[in-house]
């Protein structure tokens, strides 16, 4: 995997699309908070769940539904949310996606 850091990189070129999967790639990881990337193909998800700090949620290509809490959300690129701590959340691929998750834990 190479180096991000001092480096310019698209972000939709983190990583490919694969058929039937969940691509993702940690692009920062610290105690304060994480960044990472995911790849979703169409019809694949995250099962809901909680997670005690808010995250922010960024679209970068495509669509999905984000439901929080029960309510669903439709978003698509360059469309963000965030998902307030622990609430629960879940995301689907309505359309293959790709997108960023930032968590900070302070």
């Amino acid at each position: 995997m190479e180096n991000l850091v001092s480096n310019v990189k698209r972000l939709i070129d983190l990583a490919d699309y694969q058929t039937g999967s969940i691509v993702s790639r940690t692009i920062i990881d610290k105690k304060t908070g994480t960044v990472t990337f995911f790849a979703f193909d169409k019809g694949q998800g995250l099962s809901e769940h909680t997670a005690p700090f808010n995250a922010m949620v960024y679209i970068i290509d495509g669509e999905a539904e984000i439901t929080i809490s029960g309510k669903p959300f439709r978003l698509k690129q360059d469309e963000m949310i965030i998902m307030p701590a622990n609430e629960p959340h879940a995301l689907k691929a309505v359309k293959k996606f790709k997108m960023i998750l930032t968590m900070i834990r302070s």
